[in-house]
């Protein structure tokens, strides 16, 4: 099977044509390697996939030709620990970091700007 119909199918992205995208841009790979959208995929595999919600690391353990509901999705994969623990980090520090745009109202000056960008990171 595909393996960028395989993405589709498991829901990690929301049409095959981005899951296409995602592979040509380097962001899924597949036992360690980058992998192009026809590339097969077999159960037993092991995938890395950058998504906006994070990195998932995946052993792939069923394959499927059509998209489901997200209960059976979930059934084509299993996440590893180290993956799931390091997307709940993420997301406390997501959550722990303000949200400047919220702080301020109307046209932001060039000063202002300056130290968001700053305070981002951003230089």
């Amino acid at each position: 099977m595909r393996i960028d119909k395989w993405l589709w199918a498991a829901r990690f992205f929301k049409t095959r044509a981005v899951a296409s995208r995602a592979c040509e841009l380097g962001r899924i790979e597949c036992n360690g390697q980058p992998v192009k959208p026809s590339r097969e995929i077999r159960p037993g595999d092991r995938l890395r996939v950058r998504t906006e919600g994070g990195t998932y690391e995946l052993n792939v353990l069923g394959l499927s030709e059509m998209r489901g509901p997200a209960a059976v999705a979930q059934t084509l994969y299993a996440e590893t620990e180290e993956s799931k623990q390091a997307r709940q980090q993420l997301a406390e520090q997501r959550k722990l970091t303000p949200r400047i745009e919220a702080l301020h109202e109307g046209k932001i000056s060039k000063r202002d700007r300056r130290r968001f960008n700053w305070i981002r990171g951003k230089a």
